[in-house]
């Protein structure tokens, strides 16, 4: 009996950690301990995160891989492929609650091809003032506040300012309001063009849908002329039999591509909506040859649709020629369903 009494009696008497207080220090310590070593690699655990951190990296560095066949499924991805970047920390997020090595390793993976596709999109690469300011905006034929918009465009600060889908009743509303301070302006079908700058040479581009939505003009600017060219490309439609039908945008961006190539002048500018972005591939025959204002000077994404949440940048300002975007900006929402965007250049 007296060697069990002895067997039980707590090491230490009065001295004892537990009285001391440091019982649940060493407890948590321990806790962190086996945490820590709960990271060694552990059977299978955290390879289904794994396995989508290798497949999102591969969505991401081989998308203009996927095919086209099917409902455009390509352009569609390409559209909204910034957004893809919101699974990395969600992935980061499992591979750390499951203590999980492999997981965290891949989840790397996506995280660096992002950074890779859009890291230079997070920084401001504006550089200065420009010797002019060109805007576009898709005004929309269901403008609930035309007005507002004419006073936004107003103050823009923009000498060259380009409109698509206007509605034959509001086009007298917007060339009354912007006279004042565009005094040249030219109106093809649903597309106009307001300028500081005397125009010239304005004619239809028969873009292949049967009436007017693009046409080009010389734009007289104090460093010389400009070709201009304003577009407003068809709509794509998400469509649960038929996918992403993007078929006859892609006929006109392939029609308006060919134009600019054609182009005499040396400097041309782009406005418009494209109803595509610069990573769409169906548009290559646009964005092959020019580059975008908001890639090479703008802050962030610029996302310009839809304007209660921009999830995307159809809206697009891009140049050839040896012209230097100095600043790209989306203005703040109107009466649109789209933002306004701006766009500074050096001549």
């Amino acid at each position: 009996m007296a060697q069990l009494d002895r067997a039980v009696e707590p090491q230490g008497g009065g001295d004892d950690p537990a009285s001391s207080g440091t019982t649940g220090r060493r407890t948590g310590g321990a806790r962190i301990r086996a945490w820590c070593r709960g990271w060694r690699p552990a059977g299978r655990r955290g390879w289904i995160t794994a396995a989508l951190a290798v497949l999102l990296a591969g969505l991401l560095a081989l998308h203009s891989s996927l095919p086209n066949s099917v409902g455009n499924l390509g352009s569609l991805l390409e559209t909204f492929l910034p957004w893809l970047g919101l699974a990395v920390p969600l992935l980061l997020a499992v591979a750390v609650l499951r203590r999980s090595a492999t997981a965290l390793a891949a989840v790397l993976l996506p995280a660096i091809v992002w950074l890779n596709l859009f890291g230079g999109l997070l920084f401001d690469k504006s550089s200065g003032k420009g010797d002019f300011t060109v805007l576009t905006h898709n005004v929309a034929a269901a403008n609930s506040d035309p007005a507002g918009t004419v006073r936004l465009l107003n103050d823009s600060g923009a000498q060259i300012v380009a409109l698509e889908e206007l509605a034959g009743q509001a086009v007298p509303t917007y060339t009354a309001g912007l006279a004042a301070a565009y005094p040249y302006h030219a109106v093809e079908g649903t597309v106009g063009l307001w300028s500081k700058y005397p125009l010239s040479d304005v004619s239809e581009v028969d873009i292949k849908i049967g009436w007017t939505r693009a046409f080009r003009a010389t734009v007289a600017t104090p460093q010389g002329l400009l070709a201009v060219f304003v577009a407003h490309l068809p709509s794509v439609r998400v469509k649960f039999d038929a996918g992403f039908t993007a078929g006859q945008r892609d006929v006109s961006a392939q029609a308006l591509g060919d134009a600019i190539e054609a182009e005499h002048l040396k400097k041309v500018l782009l406005l418009g909506d494209l109803n595509g972005t610069m990573n769409d591939r169906s548009l290559a025959p646009i964005t092959s040859q020019m580059r975008s204002a908001q890639g090479a000077a703008g802050d962030g994404f610029g996302f310009s649709w839809p304007a209660s949440f921009p999830m995307a940048r159809i809206d697009q300002i891009m140049s050839k020629g040896g012209l230097k975007p100095t600043d790209s900006r989306t203005l703040p929402a109107d009466g649109s369903d789209h933002l306004a965007i701006a766009a500074s250049f050096k001549y």
